[in-house]
């Protein structure tokens, strides 16, 4: 982490609670995080040039508290576009994954894309966000690309970092670019180049397989370091993709804009037909324990590690190393606190985040059925997924971010 900089208690709790794994696979070294029910398809999100497995954990707490798997994976020192579909490949036969769905931002989503369209058997959707179909924008604003391998890491940093809009920024997005500023002082050299070299590398996303209908595309409407109009390309390529604009939130809306971007991805991963498995989240009791049986997926079920190191899940010869992406019981993993945005204060108080959740309890009727509904989120996500139209006055609420009345 960069000096100065305090890392956030949510983000302090998630790496205390979420093991690191790192694998070497040939010449490519894996580090990712796996957290969620193993027999749920997981949702693999990959991270832009700045980005690192990290950057996604707002994602990988909230959603595998909904019962949902989550992978988070550092892009790997991959230099051309056709490696890049042969090792992620390999990656995911390690793991022991075949169906997945892929959320990218930036560089991740164009290579989530490249994927796609490659080995379009083992991909069932993507959700884009602020990202591109063709590499020449970038390739022309790097004439100095054929010398990017030997340049100093300071200068590398420098220019990723100078990518990144300037000027005064709401605070929920400042506290983001200082997160992703942070993680960038991890990269290597190595890294950097090599994410540098893959945006210069001429390629472009060819026709997908894939049904517009079973792609998402969530972009921010403020200053990003991807311009509009490869955005715009992005859209037009598939016109018949659902589309999830954001008011604000710059590059990193995952940090930014949590709630929003966990709401759409929870949405797609509905509507694609991935079935959350919330009965197996350690510490959440099955249905059929409400009457305090002897039933036991309670909380006990799940104890936090004492061991916090990065594990390295290299198998072992001998066999003796489980298997990171194998079908085991999820018992093992601790249970993770529900997604908020507190932040604690070095002097012990809580600072109330702007999410405007909790507001008096609502009745949503439906079908004869009446749904008890405890925040704007939740009742956003109500109407959606009921293919209702969502009353104005509440749309700007929750956009705008107010307190409920």
């Amino acid at each position: 982490m960069k000096a100065g900089f305090s890392a956030p208690g949510d983000y302090i709790h998630f790496k205390s609670q979420v093991p690191l794994h790192k694998i070497p696979i040939g010449t490519k070294q894996w580090r990712y995080y796996d957290f969620g029910p193993k027999v749920v398809p997981p949702l693999i999100c990959i991270p832009g040039i700045a980005g690192t497995a990290d950057v996604y954990y707002k994602q990988i707490m909230a959603l595998s508290m909904k019962g949902y798997r989550v992978i988070s994976v550092d892009i790997p020192h991959i230099w051309n576009n056709q490696e890049w579909v042969q090792a992620f490949e390999k990656f995911l036969d390690v793991i022991d994954v075949h169906r997945i769905h892929l959320y990218g931002t930036s560089l991740g989503g164009f290579l989530a894309l490249l994927f796609a369209q490659h080995r379009p058997r083992r991909v069932k959707s993507l959700i884009l966000s602020n990202t591109f179909l063709e590499t020449k924008y970038f390739a022309a604003a790097m004439p100095w690309a054929p010398v990017v391998s030997w340049t100093p890491s300071f200068l590398l940093k420098r220019y990723v970092l100078t990518g990144i809009p300037s000027g005064p920024h709401e605070p929920f997005i400042a506290d983001a670019v200082d997160f992703v500023v942070a993680q960038v002082e991890t990269l290597s050299r190595e890294d950097l180049a090599s994410r540098l070299t893959l945006t210069s590398d001429a390629a472009s996303v060819g026709p997908l397989m894939l049904s517009d209908s079973l792609i998402t595309i969530i972009d921010t409407n403020d200053k990003c370091a991807i311009p509009r109009q490869l955005k715009d390309e992005v859209s037009e390529r598939f016109p018949g993709a659902r589309r999830a604009d954001i008011k604000s939130g710059g590059d990193f809306p995952f940090l930014s804009r949590p709630d929003e971007i966990n709401l759409h991805l929870k949405l797609h991963l509905r509507r694609v037909g991935v079935e959350a498995r919330e009965d197996l989240v350690p510490g959440i009791p099955k249905a059929s324990d409400d009457d305090g049986g002897n039933g036991n997926n309670g909380g006990s079920s799940g104890e936090p590690k004492d061991d916090r190191e990065d594990t390295d899940d290299a198998p072992n010869r001998d066999g003796s190393k489980s298997n990171p992406g194998g079908s085991s019981s999820n018992d093992s993993q601790p249970p993770l606190v529900p997604e908020s945005n507190n932040s604690h204060n070095p002097d012990g108080t809580t600072t109330k985040g702007d999410s405007p959740l909790q507001p008096p309890l609502l009745e949503a009727c439906f079908e004869k059925e009446v749904i008890l509904v405890t925040g704007v989120l939740h009742l956003l996500e109500f109407f959606v997924i009921c293919n209702q139209q969502l009353p104005v006055g509440l749309l700007n609420l929750y956009i705008n971010n107010k307190p409920f009345p």
